[in-house]
């Protein structure tokens, strides 16, 4: 088998709201780049990257080259093709690497009809569990959606654990002044009693704000404290709260696993399929935590369905998972894959057990929301439309005015 092409269409998917976040917002939509790799035998392997709020597809086409005529089993040397890893100084591909080895796995399932979980060593659940995933949020234009206060919080999680089941509840925070998301997030724990919760600020506080907030969380059941502070100096200064450290952003490489094992910072490792060059490379990084008792959990980019899989093949194969995955994904208001949006039950997806990774186009919804990407273009990530001229700084002293709804 062979690859004799590859292809890529970014769509824009509407959310419920916009949502806010500690570097800007995702402006009411996600914007994700398809990868189509085709093979000589007529089969076609999908993939699926972001890119913040803009598309890939120019980068995803520059790749033909590289592609053409390679093995989709060879999946080592695929990896040194694209992302070599002194090449990529001057030209980053892991996330394009990531999804073109989405493809090529869905590509080896589909032309072995076995899922991709048994490619990887096959599945140890059926299911993967999945937490809330909380975000502050402002009003869509007819005045609904805004999550902004406490009481508007906890009204949004208990809606949603209503609907999808969750039990864990994950605040993403670094948007308003500490103080008031710490109030957010007491009130979560009060009115969910029995559940897990997880804060994180993406980075945003200082060392020193971190541990004030950590500390006035101790008494509650913290599944973890995520990227609390910036870099692995300073959240490693904090390990003293008795809270559970987890990243997605400082360990995100095996060169920086290997600086968290040598000299600890963080406890838990969430793994995104994105960030890490592919599934692959999550299982082997799973397997290092799972040498050196580091806890896993299964991270979220602002995935469609596509990535979904990816996540859930992930997740089922991981014996070490013993937290819940996150998931953008009940905030999309559609998805681009056959039999449209995948359902949670008890706060769990199921993971597919078809050929490949198990899912399939429906090509007039890629149709859809394509027309809509060229519609309404791409937007800046690392920018808040409900503050004009903001920008954050690292640590972040810009915060959001609690009392107004921009």
């Amino acid at each position: 088998m062979k690859i004799v092409d590859i292809r890529a269409t970014t769509v824009t998917v509407p959310l419920e709201a916009p949502l806010r976040h500690a570097s800007g917002a995702h402006w009411g939509r996600f914007v994700r780049t398809i990868v189509e790799v085709e093979a000589d035998n007529g089969l076609v392997g999908l993939g699926e990257l972001g890119g913040g709020g803009e598309s890939a597809e120019a980068a995803v086409h520059g790749l033909r080259d590289y592609l053409v005529g390679h093995d989709p089993f060879a999946l080592e040397a695929l990896r040194f093709a694209i992302a070599n890893p002194t090449a990529s100084l001057y030209n980053n591909r892991i996330q394009m690497l990531a999804a073109v080895e989405f493809a090529c796995l869905d590509l080896i399932g589909q032309h072995l009809d076995v899922p991709v979980h048994d490619l990887l060593g096959g599945k140890v659940r059926d299911e993967v569990e999945f937490a809330s995933y909380l975000f502050y949020r402002t009003s869509n234009a007819d005045g609904t959606g805004e999550v902004r206060t406490p009481e508007q919080l906890v009204a949004h999680a208990r809606a949603l654990k209503a609907e999808h089941g969750f039990t864990v509840h994950k605040l993403k925070g670094g948007v308003f002044p500490p103080g008031f998301e710490l109030e957010g997030y007491r009130a979560l724990a009060a009115a969910l009693p029995g559940d897990r919760f997880r804060y994180d600020p993406n980075g945003a506080l200082s060392v020193a704000e971190a541990r004030r907030f950590g500390e006035a969380i101790r008494d509650l059941p913290n599944d973890y404290y995520e990227d609390p502070t910036w870099g692995l100096n300073g959240v490693r200064q904090l390990r003293d709260l008795g809270i559970p450290i987890a990243t997605n952003t400082v360990v995100v490489n095996f060169e920086q696993l290997a600086t968290n094992v040598r000299d600890p910072a963080v406890d838990v490792v969430l793994l995104d399929t994105t960030f890490w060059g592919g599934i692959r490379a999550c299982v082997k990084a799973a397997a290092v935590c799972e040498t050196f008792q580091l806890g896993v959990a299964v991270h979220s980019s602002g995935e469609l369905g596509i990535q979904l899989a990816t996540m859930l093949h992930l997740g089922a194969v991981l014996p070490n998972l013993t937290y819940a995955a996150d998931a953008h994904y009940h905030h999309l208001t559609d998805d681009i894959i056959a039999g449209g949006k995948k359902s949670y039950v008890d706060g769990a997806i199921a993971v597919p057990t078809g050929p490949g990774l198990g899912v399939r186009l429906d090509r007039a919804k890629v149709a859809e929301y394509a027309e809509l990407y060229k519609e309404l273009g791409g937007y800046p990530y690392d920018r808040d439309p409900a503050r004009p001229g903001w920008y954050p700084l690292v640590p972040n002293d810009r915060w959001a005015d609690p009392a107004t709804a921009t």
